[in-house]
């Protein structure tokens, strides 16, 4: 009697263990099927996914992966993604990335105190780390009642060098090559293109900014260093925001400067508010604008274009050539 309750009692503990191991494979099978289960290891669309931090790696990253990479830049279209601060869900995002794509040189700094894995990290600028300009105390900086303030670190608009801006290229090149080989044709391919874009650009910027040989340059923001470097120019900067008019004590800074660097032109990030340009114009200093680009531009615009119209405006701004006596 014993041995049949006994045999009774293992028949069913068979079953419920069978039953438990079905819900388990149902359970495991269904949470695969989730969105998001596989996140990191490609997008909806099964393409790897690559995130950035300013448009410029972006478009870089775009022009190189073409249709086999989806490129991710969540930083919100109005604003310097230089000072975006995401949030938790974003960073969360970017570590699902299957490539992080770094500009360096301190870019922004929120990735200092992110917990992003490192094997997925490309320092897009390490290449050329040793020649990044350290800017010490040479921005006068004045917001209003706010007075004056000194503007210390690392310049972190790299790619307005063009010559480095090709040296970024080529770190994302390599970096998608070492991650997805088989691709490597398409991707020597399309960097091939944009290098050859970069170069042009390249070119026509040191024609343009020969123009102005020595003469002296005044900038809204301390964002050219890269760019003075590169193509000789003589710039030196306040720290003025395009849509706000210069105040009194903006407008004493900037004479102080003049006073040794005397400015004919003001170099802009964006568009001036008119009242701007009007004051300016009345202690004879004329206002181009040449766009760092570092975030999307409007949708009928790209990197290319951009610079190409940055170029134009430069080139158009060079001062005339006084007639030799």
């Amino acid at each position: 009697m014993g041995r049949k309750i006994e045999r009774h009692l293992m028949k069913h503990r068979l079953f419920y263990n069978c039953l438990a191991a079905a819900a388990l494979l149902m359970s495991l099978t269904a949470c695969g099927d989730k969105p998001g289960a596989n996140v990191g290891t490609s997008s909806d669309s099964g393409k790897p996914r690559v995130f950035t931090v300013n448009y410029p790696l972006t478009y870089f990253a775009e022009r190189i992966g073409g249709e086999a990479i989806e490129v991710v830049f969540p930083a919100p279209a109005e604003g310097d993604p230089a000072f975006w601060q995401p949030t938790e869900n974003d960073i969360a995002a970017f570590q699902s990335a299957d490539l992080i794509l770094r500009n360096g040189a301190d870019y922004a700094k929120w990735m200092q105190g992110a917990s992003l894995p490192e094997s997925v990290q490309v320092d897009t600028s390490a290449t050329f780390a040793d020649s990044l300009i350290v800017v010490a105390g040479t921005a006068t900086h004045s917001h209003g009642a706010g007075g004056e303030h000194s503007h210390d670190g690392v310049a972190f608009t790299t790619w307005l060098d063009l010559g480095q801006a090709i040296q970024q290229a080529q770190a994302i090149r390599d970096a998608f090559v070492g991650r997805w080989p088989d691709q490597t044709s398409a991707f020597d391919a399309n960097f091939s293109a944009l290098r050859a874009d970069l170069e042009k650009l390249d070119g026509d910027l040191a024609f343009a900014a020969q123009g102005f040989g020595k003469e002296p340059l005044a900038a809204s923001h301390p964002v050219y260093q890269y760019l003075a470097r590169r193509y000789g120019l003589k710039i030196r900067s306040v720290l003025w925001e395009p849509e706000t008019v210069p105040d009194d004590a903006a407008m004493a800074d900037l004479k102080a400067l003049l006073e040794k660097h005397p400015a004919k032109l003001m170099i802009w990030e964006g568009d001036p508010a008119p009242d701007s340009v009007a004051k300016l114009d009345a202690i004879g200093i004329k206002s181009v604008v040449f766009d760092p680009c570092g975030n999307r531009p409007e949708a009928s615009s790209d990197f290319l274009s951009v610079m190409r119209e940055n170029i134009k405006r430069l080139a158009a701004s060079v001062p005339p050539v006084s007639p030799q006596p």
